[in-house]
C-alpha cells in the first residue's frame, strides 16, 4: 500500500487545506471577511455583468445547488445583487455593487499575497511547472468532477 505522500488525491487536499487557510490569513489581516469562493464569485460577476447562478456556478466550477448560499452571503454583505433578468423574468441576473468594486480592489493586494505565500518554497521554474501540470490533471479530469469547469470561463 502507497504512503499517502505517494497519493494525488491526499497531496491535492492538503495542498488545498493550506492553500484555504493562507487565503483566509491574508485577507483577514487585511481586514475582509471573504472565503475563496466568494471572491471567486465575485471576480467572475464583476468581470460577466448581468450572467446568472447557474452560469456563474459552471465559470467557477462550483456546485449548482450550493453556489445560492455562497451568493445568499454576498448579498448580505452588500458586494453584489440580484436582479431580475430582461430577457427571463423567472431568471434573475447578478451584478455586483460599488461595495462590491470597491472591496475587489481592496483586497486584491491580500489575494496576490496569498498565491505567493502558497507557492513558497518553490523556484520561479518549480511554481511554474506546477501551475501547467496542475491546469493538465485538472482539464484531464474536469468531466469526472460533480461541479466541472465550463468553458468561457476565468
Amino acid at each position: 500500500m502507497k504512503d499517502n505522500n505517494d497519493m494525488p488525491g491526499h497531496l491535492a487536499r492538503r495542498f488545498q487545506q493550506i492553500a484555504v487557510a493562507v487565503f483566509l490569513a491574508e485577507v483577514e489581516d487585511a481586514g475582509f471577511d471573504l472565503t475563496p469562493v466568494q471572491y471567486a464569485a465575485l471576480a467572475t460577476i464583476k468581470a460577466n455583468p448581468g450572467l446568472d447562478q447557474v452560469t456563474l456556478a459552471g465559470l467557477i466550477a462550483y456546485d449548482r445547488t450550493t453556489i445560492t448560499g455562497v451568493i445568499d452571503r454576498l448579498v448580505q454583505k452588500g458586494l453584489t445583487e440580484r436582479r431580475a433578468s430582461s430577457r427571463d423574468r423567472r431568471a434573475r441576473e447578478l451584478e455586483i455593487t460599488d461595495e462590491g468594486r470597491k472591496t475587489l480592489r481592496a483586497i486584491t493586494p491580500a489575494v496576490e499575497a496569498a498565491q505567493r505565500i502558497m507557492l513558497r518554497g518553490l523556484t520561479d521554474k518549480e511554481a511554474n511547472d506546477l501551475m501547467r501540470l496542475l491546469r493538465k490533471a485538472i482539464a484531464a479530469g474536469n468531466e469526472l468532477s460533480r461541479a466541472p469547469l465550463r468553458e468561457g470561463s476565468t
